[in-house]
């Protein structure tokens, strides 16, 4: 299989790289040349956006092709256009996030979407996902597939949810943890993400999917315990209730990431429908493998994760967990 994804070098696009290279694939990634290609691939230069040159994507064909753009629809709708008589199939790595609010408990594929439009420019994330989605549809029809991810964690995560829990708890001593411990979490590991990918273009799989674990895969309790093996600190978890978390002004998610409360942000994010990927083959690997990985991978790292320049930083401050400890 020829493949060409449009990234490849970070994440999600590694991970789908490495995976179509260890099935022997050829494997060509587009980027800005920012960071370094996986070896073994051919590498073309370009930059996507209203200001791009997709020079090099002029001549080739592919079997394939994968974009895990999330900017501007507009770049992924000159994309679709520029290579549509020269791939056989497109994915795009999209987002749970394309459905409109209120998202309820188990809500599947054909849930409500955001209002969206291909040729959007900069706009909200929600809507540029789904004018993504559009702009491939628009080309490719059933021959594009949508993976709509939840949350992604392991390996070579660049937006710094999974690695400042594994920074926190390796420094050790008294760590809040965020209750209740049997609070269930739905997540995707990256790679199990780009094995259910690449089978699903071997398969010629169209359409949109959930691409996220089943609901309760672990819970906040077992990913923090993991944590806490993996890195082998002398960490004590002291579990704290909701309501006192959120009386302190701590935002989930962001000052306590992967961690929400139960509610509507929870059912969205941590309780949708998996049951057309998991019928489809989609596998997620235990928890304690996803988090033993990635802090080997940290520490290859010296311990500091890289962190993408469009993404806020996440973590506790020191001295709010201090104080709620206190308390």
């Amino acid at each position: 299989m020829r493949l060409l994804i449009l990234g490849g070098t970070e994440f999600v696009g590694r991970a789908i790289a490495d995976e179509a290279l260890a099935r022997g694939w050829q494997v060509t990634v587009f980027n800005r040349g920012r960071h370094a290609p996986p070896p073994g691939v051919r590498a073309l230069r370009g930059e996507r956006g209203s200001e791009g040159d997709l020079g090099a994507l002029e001549r080739g064909e592919w079997d394939a092709v994968v974009d895990t753009w999330t900017g501007a629809p507009s770049a992924v709708r000159d994309t679709t256009r520029l290579l549509a008589d020269r791939a056989e199939r497109y994915v795009y790595v999209s987002s749970r996030s394309v459905y409109a609010e209120p998202v309820r408990a188990g809500l599947a594929e054909d849930g409500p979407v955001v209002d969206a439009d291909p040729d959007d420019g900069e706009v909200a994330y929600a809507r540029a996902k789904r004018g993504g989605e559009l702009a491939a549809l628009a080309v490719f029809g059933d021959r594009a597939l949508l993976g709509r991810a939840g949350l992604i964690l392991g390996p070579r995560e660049n937006v710094g949810r999974l690695p400042w829990w594994l920074g926190r708890i390796a420094r050790g001593g008294h760590v809040l943890a965020p209750g209740p411990a049997d609070l269930g979490l739905q997540y995707i590991d990256a790679r199990d993400l780009a094995i259910w990918v690449v089978d699903a273009v071997e398969r010629g799989l169209g359409g949109p999917y959930n691409l996220v674990s089943e609901p309760g895969h672990a819970t906040m309790g077992e990913l923090l315990e993991a944590c806490v093996r993996a890195t082998g600190a002398d960490a004590r978890l002291h579990w704290v209730a909701p309501e006192t978390i959120l009386a302190a002004g701590v935002q989930p998610w962001t000052d306590l990431p992967i961690w929400l409360p139960e509610g509507d942000l929870y059912d969205a994010l941590h309780r949708g429908d998996v049951t057309k990927a998991v019928a489809a083959g989609l596998r997620c690997r235990p928890v304690a493998e996803t988090v033993t990985d990635t802090w080997a991978w940290l520490k290859g790292l010296g311990g500091h994760a890289p962190r993408r320049p469009d993404r806020p930083a996440v973590g506790l401050a020191p001295e709010t967990e201090a104080a709620l400890l206190r308390d």
